[in-house]
């Protein structure tokens, strides 16, 4: 429940608004527990915090509680401004009130409150009233309130602004005092107590019900008039007199008589600090320059939610919080800019503070001598007419000084009045007494002008030569001006807020920019968030498909392409249904073409325009959002088919007509690093994955065979488990159009037929007949039999080594010969074209012998290097006495796993950039491991990889699994699923060697486990093989 709670009198004091507060809060639970009176008995389990906001503050138009702080916090679910508010809820949310009773706390909201993760406070048989203190300094307390404890934390007394020797005496043994901080527990007791005076006049008149019932107003102090009357050192007498008037008096006697009994503690937090917001502009700068304390749950960085074109200009020191500073914009140490669009060339000074000015400021600015100066820039509703007002004061100016003894600008009024021309009687009636002559009531700012537009250069003025003002003070003293007095109940606040998010977009969609084209890790989704939730979202659209349309590169487009997916998604607030799915509705077929022959800035700009006919409601935004992403994977496999010139095909001799060419492959563990090699990971942030080719059971488990034949035709057979098996599927292609499915991996013979055209045995497309092109380069057509004894979803890599069996084959059937580099980089190609996406670690895994270790840098072409590991003598064969592999009998469904890692890293969400970089610091480990031959530190490696696997594609370890790693933890000294996860084979290193039938009796006496069968592994070093094995190929 959040109340938003109006005082009923202008001057109610913090101790009449929490009363009321406490009332209106009474009185919706009561409301809410079915009940038609206001009842106490609500109060029993409720935790209530009520939040003061203070009064007017000559810094923020908005006041102290939504002080924007110079914070920007990259974990947050929605990105935004963090103000004093939101500092003070997170401490007391997340810090103070753990473990408290239920009961009421009351915040006061003008003072920044740093309190470090663990107060400790002791909670143990608490009851009545605690409050909060931070130890401070005897100085400091000279201003301010502090407490009076005895020696089991009981408060004696509140000593406000007190000598030196009271101060003194509140002193613990570090000489530090305990600080009145704004911040009380009150017990659902005392609370309880304390709600029920709300009835007893004069207490009624604190309370709305008292306005509206005609009681005379009455103003109550929270620590003065409430909190003191438990105090132990008080008495009665000495208590009820310190109230100011007869109504005051009566009032702190019904308060005595009803908080009396309640014992009052406090607890004085150590590590935490308090820094109250005073008037002093001096201070007010210090606070946003000077880093928190290490307590503090937020930093305070040098720019927060801003554009700063030239950062460098920026002095260590200066703050600047929800700026737009275009060009050479100077701004010196101890200094601070707030909600303001700049533009230079500007120098700023020291000791300023600038807030709410925008690009137009620019011509009044230049030249100027900013330095210890505060300029404001203020929305002002006067009547109904909205206008702009600029204030200009010193940071060592006092508002309330009288005259005769304070500055203006720093200097004496006598000095300002003597250079400006202005006189005493421009500023304050006649009747004012000299006393009262102060800063606050100078009517020194222009609001209205009978004929001219009024901006920043009519306050700007003020700080120039004699020689200037002459022809300024005539326009001056014609304008209608203001004090500051007569400004402040004539603030907008609602267009200052709309101002500040306005603004805030704005910088945002600078960051947008900043982000995509400086190919920059930040996470832009909480931003996006923010966007939808308030109503910006068309305008950060807008950038993105700009940035899409004009970065010139594939790689920045798909990722601006994947933010409008994610823009979309929000707006569809989790309705409308999975985010994966299909994406080939004709409505977006002309987009994805335009994007497929190259043309991105078109392809966009029919992307954005189909994309309005698909906002209306939850299910078209999220399907627009799915065909968003398809098309990112169109510029995905443009920026991957770059590897294509790595492939290079020599000339080989054609193999006789009918003489088979056979190719067998190990299958692919990946140690370590699997998803660093995945498009767009692999070339935007650079893959390491350790793999190793080994045989199951015994022999290679995948494989191909080509051959020619003399009918110009492509027979595409896929044979069972082994080259013996009888055909499981057959397939017969005579026209070019039955090749035109390749790119559906779905559709039967699909990789074959992508094979044939990548290798470009096959022209597709192409004006020349299939057989007439076979015919011609080949004299005849050819015959492909391929076959693996893996389950599907095996995750070892079987589709893709199979793709580099049949080009192997196809290739050397045809006459050509590519090396195993080539091999790698055109199974890549193949697969793009195929649309299944997928990297580069099955076929280094499966067609590179041994153990060794792929990278690829981050950088377009994608270039795969791979690097053999060396191991110890003899450490081949101890590996394959404690490798196992075991299959689980769970099948994996890989498509969403991948469209989900795709979008997190399109996102860059902070977890899947953190674990990019653990995957390869993981992989070199792990080849390090290896060459050490250390199996426990490999276990290690093994053990972590399957952590960062599950991070990256959160639901790959199903139930079954997660009970089969738990029963063998105790016997290995690492495990992991292969591949993706999700099912397939498990694969461990034992830690005894031969543990094939040990592990079997451990998996058969452990429930709920199903299929499983255990199989023997050994690292393959010779890797697959060519061979011409003529006409017969059994």
């Amino acid at each position: 429940l959040l109340l938003a709670v109006e005082d009923p009198w202008a001057r109610l004091g913090s101790g009449g608004a929490t009363l009321n507060a406490l009332l209106v809060a009474a009185e919706h639970l009561s409301a809410r527990a079915g009940c038609t009176v206001v009842t106490s008995d609500v109060l029993r389990e409720a935790r209530i915090l009520i939040l003061h906001m203070g009064r007017d503050f000559s810094f923020d138009d908005c006041g102290r509680a939504f002080t924007c702080l110079p914070v920007e916090e990259p974990g947050a679910p929605a990105e935004a401004l963090v103000c004093n508010l939101d500092s003070l809820l997170g401490t007391m949310t997340h810090r103070l009130c753990v473990g408290s009773p239920p009961g009421v706390w009351v915040c006061s909201t003008d003072m920044l409150l740093t309190v470090p993760s663990a107060p400790e406070i002791d909670w143990d048989g608490f009851q009545g009233v605690r409050v909060i203190a931070v130890p401070g300094s005897q100085a400091y307390a000279r201003n301010h309130g502090v407490y009076l404890a005895d020696e089991q934390g009981l408060v004696r007394d509140i000593i406000y602004k007190g000598t030196e020797a009271q101060i003194q005496q509140c002193a613990g043994p570090d000489g530090t005092v305990p600080l009145v901080c704004g911040v009380v527990f009150f017990s659902s007791d005392a609370a309880e107590q304390l709600l029920a005076t709300h009835v007893v006049p004069p207490l009624d008149a604190c309370t709305y019900m008292g306005l509206d019932s005609g009681a005379p107003p009455i103003q109550l102090s929270l620590f003065f008039d409430i909190v003191l009357c438990m105090a132990g050192g008080m008495t009665e007498e000495d208590f009820v007199k310190g109230g100011g008037d007869a109504i005051v008096r009566s009032a702190r006697s019904v308060l005595w008589t009803a908080l009396r009994t309640f014992p009052l503690s406090v607890a004085c937090i150590p590590d935490a600090s308090y820094d109250y917001m005073t008037t002093s502009a001096s201070d007010h700068i210090c606070s946003l320059t000077l880093l928190p304390g290490s307590a503090s749950h937020f930093r305070f960085c040098k720019t927060a939610h801003s554009h700063v074109d030239q950062p460098w200009l920026l002095e260590d020191g200066s703050s600047v919080t929800n700026c737009l500073l275009e060009g050479a914009v100077r701004l010196a140490a101890g200094s601070v800019i707030q909600h303001c669009h700049l533009q230079g060339p500007l120098e700023i000074g020291p000791g300023c503070l600038l807030s709410g000015l925008d690009a137009g400021s620019l011509p009044a600015l230049q030249g100027c001598p900013l330095r210890d100066i505060v300029l404001q820039g203020h929305h002002v509703r006067l009547h109904d007419l909205p206008c702009r007002v600029f204030t200009l004061t010193g940071r060592l100016d006092d508002w309330q000084s009288p005259a005769d003894e304070a500055t203006y600008l720093n200097v004496p009024w006598a000095e300002f009045f003597h250079r400006t021309g202005i006189r005493e009687g421009d500023l304050w009636d006649a009747e004012m007494p000299r006393r009262s002559r102060c800063l606050l009531s100078a009517r020194l700012f222009p609001v209205l002008h009978a004929c001219e537009a009024l901006g920043l250069e009519d306050v700007l003025w003020l700080l120039a030569p004699a020689v200037v003002a002459g022809e300024r003070l005539v326009r001056w003293r014609a304008a209608w001006r203001m004090s500051w007095q007569e400004l402040l109940p004539c603030l907008d606040k609602a267009a200052e807020l709309g101002a500040r998010r306005a603004l805030f977009f704005l910088q945002g969609q600078h960051k947008v920019r900043r982000v995509l084209l400086g190919r920059q890790d930040s996470s832009l989704l909480p931003l996006t968030r923010s966007a939808v939730h308030e109503g910006y979202h068309e305008a950060v659209l807008g950038t993105l498909d700009e940035v899409a349309s004009t970065a010139g590169d594939a790689g920045i487009a798909a990722r601006a392409l994947a933010c409008i997916a994610d823009v979309l998604g929000c707006m569809a607030q989790g309705e409308g249904g999975l985010r994966s799915g299909p994406a080939a509705n004709r409505e977006w077929a002309s987009a994805f073409r335009r994007l497929e022959s190259g043309d991105i800035a078109g392809g966009v700009r029919e992307l954005a325009a189909e994309r309005q006919k698909w906002m209306s409601r939850p299910a078209l935004l999220v399907r627009a959002a799915r065909h968003y992403e398809g098309a990112e994977q169109i510029l995905i496999r443009q920026a991957v088919m770059s590897s294509c010139q790595f492939v290079t095909v020599g000339q080989a001799e054609l193999p006789p007509l009918g003489h088979w060419v056979q190719v067998v492959c190990p299958a692919r563990l990946d140690l370590s690093g699997g998803w660093s090699d995945t498009p767009p990971i692999t070339y935007e942030h650079g893959g390491a994955v350790v793999d190793v080719a080994v045989l199951v059971d015994g022999c290679r488990p995948i494989g191909a065979r080509v051959r020619r034949i003399s009918e110009p035709e492509l027979r595409l057979v896929s044979l069972g488990g082994t080259p013996q098996s009888e055909a499981a599927v057959e397939l017969v292609c005579r026209e070019l159009e039955h090749l035109q499915d390749y790119c559906q991996p779905h559709a039967p013979g699909a990789l074959l037929k992508a094979a044939f055209i990548c290798t470009q045995v096959v022209q597709f497309p192409s004006q020349k007949p299939l057989r007439a092109q076979l015919m011609e380069s080949f004299g005849g057509g050819f015959e492909v039999h391929t076959w693996s004894k893996l389950p599907h979803g095996s995750g070892l890599g079987t589709s893709s080594i199979l793709a580099g069996a049949v080009m192997a084959s196809l290739y050397r059937a045809a006459g050509k010969a590519a090396s195993t580099e080539s091999l790698i980089h055109a199974v890549l190609h193949l697969e793009q074209r195929l649309t299944t996406g997928g990297g580069w670690q099955d076929q280094v895994g499966g067609l590179v012998p041994g153990i060794k270790i792929g990278r690829s840098k981050a950088q377009l072409p994608l270039r795969v290097e791979v690097e053999k590991i060396p191991v110890p003598d003899g450490f081949t064969q101890t590996l394959n006495d404690h490798l196992l592999l075991v299959y689980t009998g769970k099948t994996r469904l890989a498509r969403n796993l991948l469209q989900d890692v795709v979008r997190n890293w399109y996102a860059r969400l902070p977890s899947a950039v953190q674990n990019a970089d653990a995957l390869v610091s993981n992989a070199e480990e792990c080849a390090q491991a290896l060459r050490q031959g250390n199996l426990p530190l490999i276990g290690k490696c093994l053990d972590r990889y399957w952590q960062q696997k599950k991070c990256m594609a959160p639901g790959c370890e199903p139930l079954a699994v997660g009970c089969m790693m738990d029963a063998l933890r105790p016997y290995v000294y690492g495990q992991c699923l292969a591949g993706a996860g999700g099912g397939g084979f498990l694969y461990v290193l034992t830690k005894g060697p031969r543990q094939k039938e040990a592990l079997q009796q451990i998996l058969t006496k452990t429930e709920g486990l199903g299929n499983f069968s255990i199989h023997s592994i050994e690292v393959d070093t010779g890797g697959f093989s060519v061979e011409v094995v003529g006409c017969d190929p059994k």
